[in-house]
């Protein structure tokens, strides 16, 4: 089962742009959000708007 970060990163791979309320609509609270963000998972793109960040394959 993957963990809300991956759940999260995957949903923001899918779309373009992500708003806040279709992440807690999924289940992913919103303060993992800010946490994505500074660990270089999500960009914030606008208030309540993220895309996915481009991460190397590892």
């Amino acid at each position: 089962m993957p963990s809300l970060r991956e759940k999260a990163y995957a949903f923001a791979r899918q779309r373009t742009i992500v708003r806040t309320s279709d992440f807690t609509a999924i289940g992913i609270p919103r303060h993992y959000l800010a946490w994505m963000c500074e660990e270089g998972w999500l960009v914030r793109e606008g208030y309540g708007l993220y895309r996915a960040a481009e991460r190397e394959a590892a």
